[in-house]
């Protein structure tokens, strides 16, 4: 596997997770270095959320490893914020699972730094999440995630249902997150080109299966990669008649 020298804050080798009869994940093996920003891109159906949601306990491994390292918050497909709460009592909720007695757990539950790392969220932070934008939401859910003060941080479909230039806000902030906090991310995405200009690796996951690896730039300038995920013309052209 490729990655930073070191011990990985996430290492997966030879996984393969079945539900039932069906196998979704078939000896998948990647691994995310710490501080790193890695890429998980696929068509929908491919496997992705099943190795996230591996990742994080939700499902067994019918065979091989999963190890990590630290603390692992996930942002789920969806969102899935808690729409009768609060913006702040959402946030706080990312923190109930951390240990300490009660004035350690109290502490715990500040949320005034993620404010100051989405700073977008300061207006919204008496409001009901329920009545958020689809784009204010996703906020909300990484800084729930952010609030168990994880080593990794595994966002499953960050643009999903969301304007590109509302992506493009959420992606600029995760990048100043990774740079200011060094938070690893792993994004599970069907947005290739998103995902290969955040991310500095990149994995292929294809019908459960590692299909490509290697450097966004190594995996942008694969013809396969391009014309099968970022939309590149078949005829190598500029757009002419075929």
């Amino acid at each position: 596997m490729s990655g930073n020298a070191g011990p990985h804050v996430v290492e997966v080798r030879d996984l393969v997770v079945r539900h039932g009869a069906a196998t979704a994940l078939d000896r998948v093996s990647l691994c995310v270095a710490p501080g790193e920003m890695v890429a998980l891109v696929g068509p929908n159906g491919a496997g992705k959320s099943t190795l996230v949601n591996t990742l994080s306990g939700i499902h067994s491994p019918a065979s091989g490893s999963v190890e990590v390292r630290g603390r692992l918050a996930q942002v789920p497909e969806g969102r899935q914020v808690f729409g009768d709460l609060t913006v702040d009592d959402n946030l706080r909720l990312g923190a109930w699972r951390l240990p300490g007695r009660f004035r350690e757990r109290r502490t715990a539950r500040d949320t005034s730094w993620i404010y100051e790392i989405l700073p977008g969220l300061v207006r919204l932070r008496r409001r009901r999440a329920g009545g958020l934008s689809g784009g204010e939401q996703q906020m909300v859910a990484v800084g729930r995630a952010l609030m168990s003060r994880p080593r990794v941080l595994a966002i499953d479909e960050l643009s999903l249902g969301l304007a590109p230039v509302v992506v493009a806000g959420l992606a600029e902030q995760l990048a100043r997150l990774n740079r200011e906090q060094g938070t690893a991310l792993l994004l599970i995405e069907q947005n290739a080109r998103l995902a290969l200009d955040l991310c500095g690796r990149a994995y292929v996951l294809e019908a459960g299966r590692i299909t490509a690896e290697g450097s966004s730039a190594e995996l942008s300038a694969s013809t396969d990669v391009a014309r099968a995920y970022l939309g590149a013309p078949r005829d190598g052209g500029e757009g002419g008649a075929p």
